[in-house]
This record gives structure tokens, C-alpha cells and sequence, in this order.
């Protein structure tokens, strides 16, 4: 299994395809499945691409985390990962939810050196009492599939998700709740009481192409907040997508897949 060991941690990657590097990463729990699942069908026909998927410290298969407190800590981890696999090499990054606000962490610290961003359903505000969120809503259900599933399965699939069917619940299953099983909690517990990075890591204009995916049912992040920083990004599409909420990428996958196509014909176009 392929490591990368840093000053406060040994993470676990992958690695797919050749060419200009693009840094992903997953949200708060799940694994590099989570970026993954939805990436891969999209570079698997675009040629020139090396895509690099980590495990954050406490989720997936990353280890010897023991140093790593805060999301300070976190993000400092990642940002020696990308030191490390791509010394001095401009590159991409995309990151969703908990994974979006490191990757805003970073474009703070590397802006010059990234030629593109894509925020998936990204957090903005650490503190939940502090979220506008919608509250959670189911817009469609396949009442027969989800009969055939589990009271248990039932209950955690329409937790989470604002679409009920079998192809939404392979796929939640496959990307999402494979890492979850795996994720160390009390790690997380640990690290959601230092949630926030403790400078403001929006005080920057990045102006390279950008693309805002937001779930208009999302009742984990919402979608609202992020129009607070939305002046940030001169170049970003900005797309709130109805029948979707924080697994945006599943429930939406068709205009997912369209928005990231986009996104990286608008990079390339750039000249990165």
C-alpha cells in the first residue's frame, strides 16, 4: 500500500493516470473513495492527468497520526503531503465538504502554485450552531427498492440522502459508508473540538478557474454561506442544484460530471 510520510503523519494515497497533478480530497469520515468514486469516471476520458486521492489522518488507511490535534494540524499534514509528491510543481485541487475547507486552507497558502479549483458541497463555517442549512427533506423515494432494504439501512440512508434509490444506495454504500466503517472516531471527536482554523484562511482573490458544486437540500453545509465568499473567486461558476444534498456528486451526477468537464476545459484554456 502506497504512503507518503510526513512530519505529523504516514497518508495513504493513491495515485491514477500521468500528467499535471490534481490533489483530492475527501470529506470529514469517509476515505479517498469518496473523491474517487466521483472523479474517476470523468478522467477516465481526459487524458493527461496524474490524480493523487489521500486519506486524512484518522480516516481510510493513513496512520501515526498521534501529532495532529486541530485542523491547523491538518491541514499542515497535507500541505507537507503535496510538498512531498509534487515539489515545486504547479497542480489542481478539489476538495468536498470538510476536505473543501482544507482546500481552502491551502489556496491560501499556495495560490500562486494552483491552476484550478473545484469545491464539492464545501464547508464554509466550522461552528454547526452557526450554518444556515436547510432542514433535511427527501424529494423522491423508490418506496419498493428501499423496502427491500433494512430498517437499519432505511434509517441511514434517508439520513443522509435527499434521493432514495438503488443507484444512489450503491453508490453511498461504495464511497461513502465503506470509509466511514473504517474512520477512527474518537480521533474526529478529538479534532472537531479544535475545528477551526485559528487564522482566517478567506483573506485572499483567487482568480484561476473555479467551480462551486452546492446542494440546495443540503442540510449538512447548505449552500447559503458560501455566497459569502464568493467575491473570493472571480473566475468560479457558482451552481446550487436542486434534488441534491451533501452527496451532491451521487444524487447529481450527470450535471456533477458536466460542471468538472467544464471546469477543466476553462483550466485548460487558462493555460495551466
Amino acid at each position: 500500500m502506497p504512503y507518503c510520510k510526513v512530519k505529523k503523519a504516514n497518508i495513504y494515497y493513491e495515485e491514477i493516470g500521468e500528467g499535471k497533478p490534481v490533489i483530492m480530497i475527501h470529506g470529514f469520515s469517509p476515505d479517498h473513495r469518496l473523491m474517487s468514486g466521483c472523479m474517476e469516471p470523468i478522467f477516465q476520458h481526459i487524458p493527461g492527468w496524474r490524480r493523487i486521492y489521500i486519506d486524512l489522518p484518522g480516516m481510510g488507511h493513513t496512520k501515526d497520526y498521534d501529532q495532529i490535534h486541530s485542523s491547523d494540524d491538518m491541514l499542515e499534514a497535507v500541505l507537507d503531503f503535496i510538498e512531498t509528491m509534487v515539489p515545486d510543481q504547479d497542480y489542481l485541487i478539489a476538495g468536498e465538504s470538510y476536505g473543501g475547507y482544507i482546500t481552502r486552507g491551502i489556496i491560501h497558502r499556495h495560490k500562486d502554485r494552483i491552476g484550478g479549483a473545484a469545491l464539492i458541497c464545501p464547508l464554509i463555517i466550522p461552528e454547526h450552531r452557526r450554518r444556515i442549512v436547510p432542514e433535511h427533506a427527501v424529494i423522491h423515494c423508490d418506496r419498493e427498492f428501499m423496502d427491500t432494504l433494512s430498517e437499519e439501512q432505511r434509517n441511514d440512508f434517508s439520513a443522509n440522502q435527499v434521493v432514495l434509490n438503488e443507484y444512489n444506495w450503491k453508490r453511498y454504500t461504495d464511497e461513502i459508508v465503506s470509509g466511514c466503517k473504517i474512520a477512527d472516531y474518537e480521533f474526529l471527536d478529538h479534532i472537531q473540538e479544535r475545528y477551526s482554523f485559528s487564522a482566517n484562511v478567506d483573506e485572499f482573490v483567487f482568480d484561476k478557474p473555479t467551480v462551486f458544486t452546492l446542494g440546495r437540500q443540503d442540510a449538512v453545509v447548505g449552500y447559503v454561506d458560501a455566497f459569502r465568499i464568493l467575491d473570493h473567486y472571480p473566475r468560479a461558476t457558482f451552481a446550487v442544484l436542486d434534488r441534491a444534498g451533501h452527496n451532491l456528486q451521487i444524487e447529481q451526477a450527470q450535471l456533477f460530471e458536466s460542471l468538472i468537464c467544464d471546469w477543466l476545459e476553462r483550466v485548460t484554456e487558462s493555460g495551466f
